[in-house]
């Protein structure tokens, strides 16, 4: 639309541009090409002129303006074209005051300089030839920028509300409804609304959409644009797993009516602040602490432990005693047989190195691969055997005792331990006999164990795995990159773990830089970077955030249950298939997983297979095995757990008959 010479200041004819006609055309005609379409907003966003008239931004979020068909650097807002030429009843007086030009002009001090005048409303000054409306009697005077605000011209057209937003005339301390701090300037609200947002102009200017990595200078990356949302219903949030910021890693839970940026391809949220990186220092969140920077120095912590552990065959025993780190205790003997110091086992265990052509056994070993369902889990730590050189039990009967060469290492007393520093702990390859089967609760961690053991003979107070027993001090660990983690023992309750989402009032790993961020010391240890399972081809690798191009929701492919992306999760990005951190190690048959599938599989540190023989039992020999389903309820009439079930349990059941019972009732059967 052209307009014939509507400006007195200006000779030639302006056209009315519209900034949002293309974009409403596009989604009109059709979404198909979704990437170019982002483009072009992005384009149409980042548009930026002058107006000629009051000398502020014309922007997206203005829609309308006018352009000199003849001047390429001619532009003037909608609103301030269309201001009117006569204002009556403005000054304190009542009179009349007409939009000039500015010119040097008679005061009671003589002639104005060429750029002596100022506005009588917001105080800046003008150059001369600059719009104002004056009245020459009582030299009341004020620029055009505030003539828009106080006519209430100075309008908005915002996708975030369905009526023009009027830019307040006087600057603001308070709250911005947008994002929720407290802001100093102007403010936009609706005029026809009677209960108006008010939302700062810092805010209402926020581009529809970004990349993340340009406004955060590369600190964080994504994919895809980003989009404006104007609101995260509670619901919403529920549906997604109450997801957490990606910046920040705060949730949105208690503010769902403010503004954030989300993916529309993914479940990519963050907050307004976290996405823009604005300069104000309610807003910076790159100026404060973060997980951006180190905050220690390399050469100061040389033997740092960097978590988590490459796959599951690797622990920190591995870590600190493997034959790498050079520290020799075995005895040899002339027979090709090794005695492992401290050690105790009823047969002779002989050291198998599959890397040695002159060795040979008559049993073979089959070592530890989920691929094929084969499972070798050392008998001291616990944790798969994927290679030698291991020892094995010398006997020809059944005995399947298998050891980690650096688990032969383990010391054989520990002295002034953290957690128990008024005794010394004694190793046993077996838990002592108060504890039936073998099988103990680590007194850190809290998991059942069946491995070697820590214990105190003095008090009988204190019982650890082998793991917790050499807990360092600090780690590092990739969920919380470039900061120290230090171990606190909490006495009471804490905030959360990040790994698993529980609380737990125990030893944990604390980041004491951001003081809101612990690990369980079990989800530190023992889940690894990457696993593998039968369900999966490839390797599967950990996974902090939701994947990118994925917005459906997620199930595990061990359990077949719903999985929650906010959360650590297995995932192989070829097959595009997930799973959680407790299934992943079930291995023997699919239904071997947690009741509640949040962090470390229950039974981590347990080796399930052992007999148990006991006439007043069951006259039958029992297998110690993880329950499932098929296996029913509690034979035990005086079975302590309330629904009697058997699934996801410790159990000992026959396999000559459907007799079974759970590990805590067969302990009170046996005695």
């Amino acid at each position: 639309m052209m307009q014939e010479n509507m400006m007195f200041e200006h000779e030639h004819p302006f056209s009315l541009i519209d900034l949002w006609s293309e974009q409403l055309q596009r989604e009109e005609e059709s979404e198909e090409d979704e990437e170019e379409n982002d483009d072009v907003l992005i384009a149409k966003q980042d548009f930026k002129c002058l107006c000629s008239r009051c000398g502020e931004d014309i922007n997206w979020y203005h829609r309308y303006y006018y352009s000199c068909c003849h001047c390429s650097d001619y532009s003037v807002h909608k609103f301030c074209a269309e201001l009117p030429e006569n204002l009556e009843d403005v000054c304190e007086v009542g009179h009349a005051l007409d939009l000039t030009q500015s010119a040097p002009h008679w005061n009671r001090k003589g002639w104005s300089r060429e750029d002596d005048w100022n506005c009588k409303i917001c105080g800046r000054y003008q150059k001369s030839g600059d719009l104002w409306y004056r009245c020459d009697r009582c030299y009341f005077q004020f620029d055009v920028n505030c003539g828009t605000k106080m006519l209430q011209k100075n309008v908005i057209h915002h996708p975030s509300h369905k009526h023009p937003l009027i830019c307040i005339s006087k600057q603001l301390l308070a709250k911005c409804d947008a994002c929720g701090k407290e802001h100093k300037g102007n403010f936009y609200h609706c005029s026809m609304c009677v209960r108006s947002n008010f939302i700062h102009s810092d805010c209402a200017f926020l581009p529809q959409k970004l990349q993340i990595q340009d406004t955060t200078n590369d600190v964080f990356s994504h994919i895809h644009h980003l989009t404006l949302a104007y609101s995260f219903p509670i619901d919403d949030q529920r549906s997604k797993n109450r997801p957490r910021c990606r910046v920040c890693r705060n949730m949105f839970f208690d503010q769902p009516n403010l503004w954030m940026y989300k993916c529309e391809k993914c479940r990519y949220y963050t907050h307004l602040d976290c996405a823009t990186s604005r300069d104000e220092p309610f807003l910076s969140i790159l100026k404060s602490p973060g997980t951006s920077s180190k905050n220690y120095k390399d050469d100061e912590h040389l033997d740092l432990l960097h978590l988590p552990f490459p796959d599951p065959s690797y622990s920190i025993l591995k870590h600190l005693f493997s034959m790498e780190k050079g520290l020799s205790t075995l005895e040899v003997s002339n027979k090709n047989t090794y005695k492992a110091q401290g050690i105790i086992h009823q047969h002779p265990l002989i050291l198998e190195d599959i890397t040695n052509p002159t060795f040979s056994r008559i049993k073979p070993i089959s070592y530890h691969d989920p691929m094929k369902r084969i499972q070798l889990l050392c008998d001291g730590c616990v944790r798969p055997i994927t290679s030698g050189p291991i020892y094995v039990c010398d006997s020809e009967g059944q005995c399947n005792f298998v050891l980690h060469e650096w688990c032969s290492r383990l010391p054989a007393k520990l002295n002034g331990h953290f957690a128990h520093q008024q005794h010394t702990l004694i190793l046993h390859s077996k838990a002592p006999p108060r504890k039936f089967f073998g099988v103990f609760e680590c007194d850190i961690c809290k998991l059942h164990c069946n491995g070697f053991a820590y214990c105190c003979m003095d008090c009988n107070n204190c019982i650890i795995d082998v793991h917790c027993a050499f807990l360092p001090k600090e780690i590092t660990h990739t969920s919380h990159p470039n900061h120290l983690l230090s171990l606190v023992n909490h006495e009471s309750l804490h905030d959360t773990c990040r790994m698993c989402g529980y609380f737990y009032p125990n030893l944990s790993f604390d980041c004491r830089t951001c003081n809101d961020f612990r690990l369980h010391v079990k989800c530190a240890l023992f889940i690894p970077e990457t696993t593998r399972n039968k369900c999966d081809k490839h390797p599967m690798k950990l996974s902090y955030f939701p994947i990118e191009n994925h917005k459906s929701d997620y199930f595990c492919e061990v359990c077949e249950r719903q999985l929650n992306p906010e959360m650590p999760f297995y995932h192989c990005h070829e097959c595009m298939q997930s799973m959680h951190t407790a299934c992943a190690p079930s291995i023997l048959q699919y239904e071997t997983y947690d009741e509640y599938p949040t962090g470390v599989y229950e039974f981590v540190n347990v080796k399930f297979g052992g007999r148990y023989e006991n006439t007043k039992v069951h006259p039958h020999p029992l297998s110690f095995v993880q329950g499932i389903e098929d296996d029913g309820h509690c034979a035990s009439n005086d079975c302590h757990y309330y629904d009697n079930r058997l699934q996801f349990r410790m159990i000992f059941k026959c396999l000559n008959c459907k007799f079974a019972v759970h590990y805590d009732c067969c302990e009170r059967m046996s005695n």
